[in-house]
C-alpha cells in the first residue's frame, strides 16, 4: 500500500515540508480535497474530470508525474467504480426517433400537401373580380402565416447563444438564466458537441480547458489548463471567469 496514489502525494510533501494551506495557496485546491487525495477519500473528492485534473495539477507542484498519477486513478478506483462504459445517452437516442418518424410520417406529408395547395392559391396571378373569394382567401391566409413566423423570430431573438464542442473529455455543467441545467456534469468525448443553447444568461463550469466554447458565433478565449474552470455569460455575451465557490456543480 506504500505505492497508494495518497501515499505517494503525502510522502511527497512531507519530504518537502510543505503545508497543506501552502499546496492550496498555490495550487488554488481547497486543503479539504488535497487531504482527501492524500487518504484516499475519493466519495469527499467532485469525481471524473474534476478528481483526474486535482491530481495533475497537485502532482504537477510537487514535482511528480501527474499525468501518470491521473491515469492510475482512473484505471483503479474509477475503473474499479465502473464496470463497464457509460450507457448514457446510446440507447435511449438511437431508435426511438425512427419509431416517431413513421408515426408521424403520415401527417407530415397531408400538412405537405395542404400547405403546396395553399400557396398554390396564394400565387395564382390575376384573381380578378370573379376570384375576389380566393384573393382575399389567399390574403388572410398569408396573414395568419406571417405573424406566426414573426412572432417566433421575436421569441428567439432575446439572449445569448452557447454552443460546445470538446477537443478531449471534458467534464461540463451549464446553467442557463433560471438556473436549470442545459448540460448536466456530463462528460463529453472528444469531438462530441452541445448547444446551440439560447438563454438570458448562463454559468458554465469544465472539468479541464479541453473544450472550445462559441458565444454568439464568436469563440470564447479558453486558457489550455487541466484544472476547473467557470464562467458567468451575461445578456450580450460577455465573460466573467469564477472562483471555484461560485462555479456551477450540477449536483
Amino acid at each position: 500500500m506504500d505505492g497508494s496514489i495518497g501515499n505517494v502525494f503525502r510522502e511527497a510533501r512531507n519530504r518537502r515540508k510543505i503545508d497543506l494551506s501552502e499546496v492550496e495557496a498555490a495550487t488554488r485546491i481547497r486543503v479539504r480535497y488535497l487531504r482527501a487525495i492524500e487518504n484516499e477519500e475519493w466519495d469527499v473528492l467532485p469525481g471524473g474530470v474534476y478528481t483526474r485534473g486535482f491530481i495533475r495539477t497537485y502532482g504537477g507542484y510537487l514535482g511528480l508525474d501527474g499525468e501518470r498519477l491521473a491515469d492510475d486513478y482512473r484505471k483503479n478506483v474509477e475503473g474499479g467504480r465502473r464496470p463497464g462504459p457509460e450507457p448514457v445517452a446510446t440507447s435511449a437516442s438511437a431508435k426511438p426517433p425512427a419509431r416517431d418518424w413513421r408515426a408521424l410520417r403520415g401527417p407530415l406529408v397531408v400538412g405537405v400537401v395542404l400547405l403546396i395547395a395553399v400557396l398554390a392559391i396564394v400565387m395564382i396571378p390575376g384573381g380578378g373580380s370573379d376570384g375576389g373569394g380566393v384573393t382575399s382567401k389567399g390574403k388572410h391566409s398569408a396573414a395568419a402565416i406571417h405573424p406566426r413566423r414573426h412572432d417566433q423570430t421575436k421569441q428567439l431573438s432575446p439572449g445569448v447563444s452557447v454552443r460546445l464542442a470538446a477537443s478531449a473529455e471534458v467534464w461540463v455543467c451549464v446553467l442557463n438564466a433560471r438556473g436549470r441545467p442545459l448540460v448536466d456534469g456530463q462528460i463529453l468525448e472528444t469531438g462530441a458537441e452541445e448547444g446551440p443553447f439560447r438563454s438570458g444568461s448562463f454559468t458554465v463550469s469544465f472539468g479541464n480547458g479541453e473544450v472550445s466554447m462559441l458565444v454568439n458565433g464568436k469563440e470564447a478565449q479558453i486558457p489550455a489548463t487541466s484544472s476547473p474552470i467557470g464562467y458567468s455569460i451575461d445578456s450580450s455575451g460577455g465573460l466573467t471567469r469564477l472562483d471555484e465557490a461560485e462555479r456551477p456543480s450540477c449536483a
